[in-house]
Parts: C-alpha cells; sequence; structure tokens
C-alpha cells in the first residue's frame, strides 16, 4: 500500500521548535514533488512550503519565511520540515502531499486540490503556552 506517513507534532510553547517529517511507505519519495500545507481549525488548508525533486528549489508561505525550513533525505525516503520561532497562529494539523507532475515554482504549488496524487493522514501541531 502506498502511503505518506506524517510524524513529529506536537504541543509546543511559543518560541519552540518542531521537526515534521514526512515519509513515504510502498513508494520511493525520489521522483515526487513534495509539499507541506496545513489546516487550522474553521479555515481552508493552505500551503506552507515546497520542496522539488532534487531539493534545489524550494519555496515558502510569506507566513513562514525565515521560520520554517524544508529539506529532504531521499536515503531515508523522508521528507523534513523544521519549525521554528513557532507562533499560536501556526496551530493546526499539518499535511503532507507527493506529485510526480508538480513544480514548486507552478501557478498550483501552494493550492491543495491541486495535488492528486498522494496525501498523508496529518498531525497536530498545536503552539499555545
Amino acid at each position: 500500500q502506498l502511503q505518506l506517513v506524517e510524524s513529529g507534532g506536537g504541543l509546543v510553547q511559543p518560541g519552540g521548535s518542531l521537526r515534521l517529517s514526512c515519509a513515504g511507505s510502498g513508494f520511493t519519495l525520489d521522483y515526487y514533488t513534495i509539499g507541506w500545507f496545513r489546516q487550522a481549525p474553521g479555515k481552508e488548508r493552505e500551503g506552507v512550503s515546497c520542496i522539488s525533486v532534487g531539493g534545489g528549489s524550494t519555496n515558502y508561505a510569506d507566513s513562514v519565511k525565515g521560520r520554517f525550513t524544508i529539506s529532504r533525505d531521499n536515503a531515508k525516503n523522508t521528507v523534513y520540515l523544521q519549525m521554528n520561532s513557532l507562533k499560536p497562529e501556526d496551530t493546526a494539523v499539518y499535511y503532507c502531499a507527493a506529485d510526480t507532475f508538480k513544480t514548486c515554482a507552478g501557478p498550483h504549488a501552494a493550492t491543495p486540490s491541486s495535488w492528486d496524487q498522494h496525501w498523508g493522514q496529518g498531525t497536530q501541531v498545536t503552539v499555545s503556552s
């Protein structure tokens, strides 16, 4: 069974850090562009970050630039999202998605509905004191 599995979420105080992982199960992520998305209660899912197949191209939502870093380790078949200086407004369920037809520079890279190959089940991130 082909799956993306997110992990690393949890409860953290404002200003703290978390590292989320997105692992491929049953397939290799080598040929996939990977996107991270999040959905807060009562809000639509939004794009957070994206990394290209080779890792040479990345992008970030303005709200997380300078605080979040996306990376990939193809040897471990895993993509990471390092989140620093977390704020209460970062509280959300975080999802990763994989798509062979996406590019991070494409016009719909941040549009969740346009990623239609693989999605993970999500991991909860709560930033609260």
